[in-house]
């Protein structure tokens, strides 16, 4: 059994369900669920990454690559989510945000070595001391996906990490994030509200509002 598999799973809140929902992303795809606000969207995220809040009430089986994961903590769950805001940690160095994130199992000269290799395969050579705050707001959603990134997450998920670019930033940056789940084969979830999001990730949409 491969890809995140969310089986007969239901969101409430105050006794009113806003959410269910039965499906399998395989490794590489991306499955859109498209909504507007208040309809369990980030719930559904929260719940996939092990941190629904207590107020609401969640139901279903959510596996990981056949292996279950209702119930585990969330940093065993090994999901990685992009929000709306990069969240860059500004006391921290660009290049020391990515070390933050890398697995204690990543040891010596090969941590400084991925972070440099992910900061040049999102273009930002160069960047690994600049202080965050310098950043474009594309730098930083870039910054912000490649720490996720090299977290070594086995799905992804995406809380409308674009609705805070604009226009001009916001095509390549989707476009850069999708090819980037693509190409290291990771079932990827998105949450948006945004119709063309939901069409750029080329995959499944459901909508919640039809």
């Amino acid at each position: 059994m491969t890809g995140l598999r969310l089986d007969d799973v239901r969101i409430r809140l105050n006794g009113v369900e806003l959410l269910h929902l039965s499906e399998t992303i395989e490794p590489g795809d991306i499955l859109a669920v498209m909504g507007p606000s208040g309809s369990g969207k980030s719930s559904l995220l929260a719940y996939v990454g092990g941190f629904l809040d207590a107020n609401f009430e969640a139901s279903g089986d959510v596996s990981l690559g056949g292996q279950k994961l209702t119930g585990l903590p969330a940093h065993e769950r090994h999901t990685g989510i992009l929000f709306q805001d990069p969240l860059l940690y500004p006391h921290m160095s660009v290049g020391e945000n990515l070390l933050f994130a890398i697995p204690a199992k990543v040891t010596g000269n090969q941590r400084k070595e991925t972070a440099l290799n992910a900061l040049a395969q999102a273009g930002l050579e160069g960047f690994f001391d600049r202080d965050p705050a310098t950043l474009s707001g594309g730098q930083k959603a870039r910054v912000a996906l490649m720490r996720v990134l090299v977290s070594q997450p086995r799905a992804l998920l995406l809380d409308e990490p674009f609705s805070k670019l604009d226009a001009s930033r916001r095509d390549h940056i989707r476009q850069f994030v999708f090819d980037e789940a693509k190409s290291q084969n990771l079932p990827t979830l998105l949450v948006t509200h945004d119709e063309a999001d939901a069409k750029a990730a080329g995959g499944k949409i459901i909508d919640l509002d039809g």
